[in-house]
């Protein structure tokens, strides 16, 4: 579908389909910058439906021999309650609202006022585009879908062209990430992530770097090899870099958990554990790949920008880690496996080594971790730790600007105690209770401190089971609209420098 700006703030004969949306308290009034008979028609077929304009209400009209010939109504609730968030909300539901009308042209007029003009755009074309992906690559006879041919954002000033084009490359990443992670587990692994790699580096003349198990091996990745040994599908630790555009004035490091599937390893997943959803585990992995999408399209100015995932998967076998085993991580420090299903973490920890030996300004890294920080903050909200609180705050921002919710959790130094060995330096668990906030400290362990560090625990909204929300059920690409805007922003120099407190 491809978008298109226009100052008119209702269309007026060019669109064969209009999308408005209505606040409770003076619809009426809003409806008479349409045409006079258009305005009066929907008015009474409105008052007969009665509307009410709460948010979520939809009403679809058909207006026979009038212009537009559809008009799609989406309730809106109070204006001081309207945000960007329910801004792309409300330009999903007119965007789907639109599929199997038949319209070729649909208008989208849309209240814009309170947002900056960046947001607006980003809210709707990320809003009404990613409202209608619909994985179709598994299907015998894909369902055949009527969809618009163009989508005119209406009241926008064409001047922002540009910016239109700029969000359709974070829709395309978005994308990327969603159908990684929503394949099926078969398909999608090491091998073929490292495919994706290769495809984004030859598309877009990125540098890649791939170590085999061997290379891995000559680094000391003992910790991401140990969860490696179980599985027939060979491991790949992946590194994507995007140059900087002009002299690389900072340099940072998106780390995304890689375990392709995770079946728990000897500490089986059982009934009720939704073994069959876990290959969404490497949604971290998904993210970052899908923010490179985008990124290397974009391309900020100043920003160099690596890309890693240590990729494989969790499985049992005769080769696969015993719970008991003590394993060594490439700093040297030893880890005591006191549960296998705890292994996204020991995947990272040799990835945080890795990414610290490049002295980047910051790491952040995102992970389908813990079901601790589902419990805690549900499936909408990813958990945030960082002993930086300029990156916390940049990382905060980023993703409440994105419709992706960030919530800082403590890293309490105290719980540490929980992962304690009686005879490696460490455990890779600790109790249950505070598991999430355990399993960062460990991630800790691994990061040099003198670099500012984030850790995005993103098990809960990685999926939508049930569709909640402006986007479709099934893989959400959690992640990518935040890391592209936080990385905009550094790049920009929106922020102050990062540096430890």
């Amino acid at each position: 579908m491809e978008f298109r700006c226009s100052n008119q703030p209702l269309a007026d004969g060019a669109c064969d389909a209009l999308g408005l949306g209505l606040f409770s308290n003076h619809w009426q009034e809003q409806l008479k910058g349409l045409a006079p008979a258009v305005a009066s028609t929907a008015t009474a077929l409105l008052q007969q439906r009665e509307f009410k304009a709460k948010p979520g209400e939809l009403i679809s009209l058909t207006l026979p021999g009038e212009h537009p010939a559809l008009l799609l109504v989406a309730g809106l609730g109070e204006p001081e309650n309207f945000d960007g968030f329910a801004l792309r909300t409300a330009a999903a539901q007119l965007s789907k609202a639109s599929l199997g009308s038949g319209c070729k042209q649909l208008g989208l007029a849309l209240p814009l006022e309170g947002l900056a003009p960046s947001e607006a755009i980003a809210a709707l074309v990320q809003g009404s585009r990613l409202a209608l992906f619909k994985d179709e690559r598994f299907r015998s006879a894909p369902e055949p879908r009527q969809e618009p041919d163009v989508c005119w954002l209406l009241g926008v000033n064409p001047e922002q062209q540009g910016e239109l084009d700029h969000q359709q490359a974070i829709c395309a990443g978005v994308e990327l990430a969603r159908e990684l992670v929503g394949g099926p587990p078969n398909l999608v692994n090491a091998l073929s992530l490292e495919a994706t790699a290769r495809s984004l580096a030859q598309e877009f003349d990125l540098e890649l770097t791939v170590l085999d198990e061997q290379g891995c091996r000559e680094k000391g990745m003992g910790a991401f090899l140990a969860v490696a040994q179980g599985a027939c599908v060979p491991p790949r630790f992946i590194h994507l870099v995007i140059p900087a555009q002009g002299p690389a004035l900072r340099r940072v490091v998106l780390i995304g958990k890689g375990l392709s599937f995770d079946s728990g390893g000897y500490n089986l997943k059982t009934g009720g554990s939704q073994i069959e959803l876990m290959k969404f585990d490497m949604g971290g992995c998904g993210a970052v790949l899908g923010a490179a999408r985008s990124l290397a399209s974009l391309r900020p100015e100043g920003l160099e920008i690596h890309v890693i995932s240590a990729t494989t998967e969790n499985m049992v076998s005769a080769e696969a880690i015993h719970p008991g085993a003590i394993i060594t991580a490439s700093n040297g420090k030893t880890i005591e496996i006191n549960n296998t299903d705890a292994e996204g973490r020991l995947t990272l920890a040799d990835a945080l080594v890795y990414a610290s030996a490049l002295k980047p300004d910051a790491i952040v890294d995102l992970a389908t971790l813990t079901g601790a920080c589902v419990v805690a903050l549900g499936d909408e909200i990813a958990g945030l730790w960082s002993a930086n609180d300029q990156l916390a705050d940049q990382l905060i921002e980023a993703g409440r600007a994105a419709g992706e919710p960030l919530w800082r959790m403590p890293l309490q130094k105290s719980y540490k105690d929980g992962l304690k060995s009686g005879l490696a330096d460490m455990k890779n668990t600790g109790p249950r209770p505070g598991g999430a906030i355990t399993a960062a400290l460990f991630l800790q362990e691994f990061v040099d401190g003198q670099i500012p560090w984030a850790h995005l625990d993103i098990a809960g909204p990685v999926w939508n089971e049930k569709g909640k929300g402006p986007d479709p059920s099934g893989a959400t690409g959690f992640g990518v609209r935040l890391l592209v805007n936080w990385c905009k922003a550094i790049a920009a120099g929106a922020k102050e420098e990062l540096s430890l407190e």
